[in-house]
């Protein structure tokens, strides 16, 4: 018998206590080695102060165990609290988010019986980043923050993913299209990284078309890996096409720990009734096992389950008359799965029992390539202001007669389009203005644009003559070339 295993539990909120409850009961009766500590986060942590819905005591026990089950929690709205799934991803630097979704026809119903897809997303970067700015009465912010090394750890360890589950297919999906720098990095890595897994079958697809083609037709894709929001996204779309995003349990791997959940919500709305489906949340413990090493166990409770789904007993959220014989309750549905333990399904794809069986997450990813130099050149900045008048032109030569001098106006957006000089009558304006200023020397309309270097002393005094003639200034951002790149957009219409 090996020695218990131990691991930090937290039951959350809503539905959490009930589906949690029962998850370990089945556990305990298919012999998994653990060792719970339980921990206490979420809405009763919020209000008790903590603004990330964690205490020092629950952390303490993280830094112990390194892996965390855990039932959905609520965040309470308003108040600038911040996301507790977040806050963990990346304090703990769980960079990989795992979704199994495989369809369970024909114990459950879904139009697209032969579905197998894995989405992996990227957990720690993107619009996640939960940086945010009011910036004029009118106009709000929120910063994509995307990295080379957050992208090559994740489209490396999906390809590692595919090689060690025996999965012949990685989709990357984007909006590199628009968005070609922060997306545009991820498909090049991608591209990068992909030279080194001849074996596996490779495309990119624009991330709009790629959920449509998931919603209509997910057989024909195999493991996609894609960004963090767009992951979000598209894993909830997949996991409700098997039958339910109830169904689905999520992993969330880094290099020194891991976190374990389901993909649905805390459910308020039902909780303390007796009604949830405890399966999302018994898949993640499933995944749990296989990362713990503990095969056998994962398989007992896996197979126990499909027993269960394929003898139709199904609580509300996947009961329907053409595949289910009983509606079931949380604990009727724990109690048929505990029966079944030791049972192989007849009509789904059991999993296999064996101890050498592969992780169900893959090996830690190699190490990043060395970092190689790369000179940066100041060439300009882009000024926001907010400005409550509504002619561009009428900003343009107010902003052309008091600047001069080495940094020139080039021209002025309003929401990314461009508005001056010869801007169109029918743009809409906000009080939000991005004034681009580069070198008088590159100042060159309408021909291909050219920037010179210059001296950020150059960028301060544009600045503190704009403060002088009464402009307000919200924010800057300096315009760069990167050995010789360009390293910003051009405004639309540029």
């Amino acid at each position: 018998m090996p020695l218990p295993v131990p691991i930090t539990v937290a039951a959350g909120d809503g539905i959490g206590p009930e589906i949690m409850t029962q998850t370990l009961r089945i556990l305990k009766a298919a012999g998994a080695a653990l060792a719970p500590e339980f921990i206490e986060v979420g809405e009763a942590v919020y209000h008790a102060g903590h603004a990330s819905g964690i205490g020092p005591e629950a952390w303490e026990s993280l830094r112990r165990t390194r892996v965390l089950l855990k039932a959905p929690i609520t965040t309470p709205l308003g108040g600038g609290y911040k996301s507790l799934n977040v806050t963990l991803r990346k304090t703990l630097g769980l960079y990989a988010n795992v979704r199994p979704c495989r369809s369970l026809y024909p114990a459950v119903a879904t139009r697209h019986p032969t579905l197998d897809v894995v989405i992996i997303r990227e957990n720690e970067e993107d619009l996640y980043a939960g940086i945010e700015h009011q910036q004029t009465p009118d106009v709000v912010q929120c910063l994509k923050l995307v990295s080379r090394p957050g992208c090559e750890k994740i489209v490396r360890y999906a390809f590692e993913y595919c090689r060690a589950h025996g999965r012949r297919r990685l989709t990357c999906m984007t909006k590199d299209n628009i968005m070609k720098l922060t997306d545009g990095l991820f498909h090049r890595v991608f591209t990068e990284i992909g030279r080194e897994y001849p074996d596996i079958e490779q495309d990119h697809q624009i991330i709009d078309i790629g959920t449509a083609r998931l919603a209509d037709t997910p057989e024909r894709y195999d493991v996609v890996v894609t960004m963090n929001l767009y992951g979000d996204i598209i894993s909830d779309v997949v996991a409700q096409l098997t039958g339910s995003v109830g169904l689905a349990g999520s992993a969330n791997i880094g290099d020194g720990g891991a976190l374990f959940e389901a993909i649905h919500g805390s459910a308020p709305d039902i909780a303390g009734r007796n009604v949830a489906n405890p399966s999302g949340l018994l898949q993640a413990a499933v995944l749990m096992l296989g990362h713990l090493g503990q095969h056998a166990v994962a398989a007992r409770v896996h197979n126990a389950w499909l027993c269960t789904l394929e003898d139709g007993l199904h609580p509300a959220d996947i009961y329907h008359p053409a595949t289910s014989r009983r509606q079931v309750s949380t604990d009727e549905f724990a109690e048929a799965v505990i029966a079944r333990l030791g049972q192989i399904p007849r009509q789904l794809a059991a999993m296999p029992v064996r101890e050498d069986a592969a992780p169900v997450v893959s090996a830690r990813p190699a190490p990043l390539p060395e970092k190689v130099p790369v000179q940066q050149q100041l060439v300009g900045v882009d000024v926001f202001l907010r400005w409550d008048g509504q002619s561009a032109a009428e900003l343009g030569r107010q902003l052309e007669r008091l600047t001069g001098g080495r940094l020139q106006l080039k021209l002025i957006t309003n929401r990314g389009v461009k508005v001056y000089p010869d801007g169109h009558p029918e743009t809409f304006c906000t009080d939000h203005w991005r004034c681009r200023f580069v070198a008088a020397d590159a100042l060159v309309r309408g021909s291909r644009p050219e920037f010179t270097p210059v001296p950020f002393s150059d960028v301060l005094s544009l600045l503190h003559r704009l403060v002088d003639f009464g402009f307000y200034i919200i924010k800057t951002e300096h315009l760069y070339l990167l050995n010789g790149q360009r390293a910003f957009s051009l405004g639309q219409g540029e």
